[in-house]
């Protein structure tokens, strides 16, 4: 429990340090939507964008575990977007957005570390594919489900073309398959460019994450608890049970990288869904709410996936 609860609490506590200022109004009022936008089109971008060019084409595509990881995430999805149609009455943008927040976790700033730490260095690997499959591929995904919504909604065009332009001119995506581009050149990135990259993308993880803080102040973490629960629970508990499932009995994964993925899917919600959320201001409160929460309840829930037997590769 010591090496979750050592990274889970950092991440609590930036959170926390973003409400207390947005509390005594240090910021202004426009300062979330000003700190989120940082996030979105410059911090963010850099940070995928350097993620996936440094990472060797060959060590990407471990298909076995590609396929269990996106298969276990996808199944979650469809779980997620039918509760969130039939129960909670969303529209498809919300449905979306319901439906990131309740697989797409904070492998980045909390997985990466907390599996090197539990499993050692060969851990790292592992951890970095899950965060580039959620940022490149999943979180194109769910921006091509909410620009589809606010298309229809605009109306007088092609749904196509206006979906297709607008995930072109997006910067996440654009920055992801940049990064992919430029690591199947095989490229090095020059010293300069590394550098600004290092220091810029070491800001995207926290200023989402303080930005949470500073949106959460004055909403209430009541209203809409029962779709923030069920995120929660999906998140925490039906994605791990559904990639446990397929790394151990459906896919040949080696051990440590079976450990990983259910480590990556038991992760609570990540702090890009918020980010995503709050460009679009489409269910910005309950996302907020949910990533809150998950965190904190992840404490429990991912200590006692600890002692599961899968966790002992």
């Amino acid at each position: 429990m010591e090496p979750f609860v050592n990274v889970v609490l950092p991440v609590f506590t930036i959170i926390l340090c973003g409400f207390v200022v947005g509390r005594f109004g240090l910021l202004g009022e426009a300062s979330s939507e000003a700190l989120n936008g940082f996030v979105y089109y410059v911090a963010l971008p850099v940070l995928l964008f350097y993620s996936t060019a440094r990472v060797e084409p060959a060590d990407i595509f471990q298909w076995s575990y590609i396929v269990a990881f996106t298969a276990g995430s996808a199944a979650t999805v469809v779980v997620a977007m039918i509760v969130s149609r039939f129960v909670f009455r969303c529209r498809l943008a919300e449905q979306a957005i319901f439906g990131m927040t309740a697989v797409f976790g904070n492998t980045g700033y909390m997985g990466i570390p907390l599996a090197i730490v539990a499993f050692g260095e060969p851990a790292a690997l592992p951890a970095i594919i899950a965060t580039i499959l959620q940022s490149s591929v999943l979180l194109a995904v769910f921006a091509g489900l909410v620009e589809w919504d606010l298309s229809a909604d605009r109306g007088g065009g092609n749904v196509f073309a206006d979906v297709g332009g607008a995930l072109i001119k997006n910067p996440l995506v654009l920055a992801s398959v940049a990064g992919i581009a430029w690591s199947l050149s095989g490229l090095s990135l020059a010293a300069p460019v590394e550098t600004f990259c290092k220091i810029l993308s070491a800001a995207a993880g926290p200023s989402a994450l303080f930005a949470i803080g500073l949106f959460l102040v004055g909403k209430p973490l009541r209203r809409g608890l029962s779709e923030v629960a069920v995120m929660t629970a999906l998140k925490l508990v039906v994605h791990p049970l559904i990639t446990w499932w397929l790394v151990v009995h459906v896919f040949d994964v080696t051990p440590v990288w079976a450990a990983v993925a259910v480590l990556m899917a038991a992760l609570p919600a990540g702090a890009n869904c918020f980010v995503l959320a709050q460009n679009y201001n489409i269910y910005v409160q309950r996302t907020s709410a949910a990533i809150l929460i998950s965190t904190v309840v992840a404490v429990a829930t991912v200590s006692i996936l600890f002692a599961m037997p899968v966790m002992s590769p």
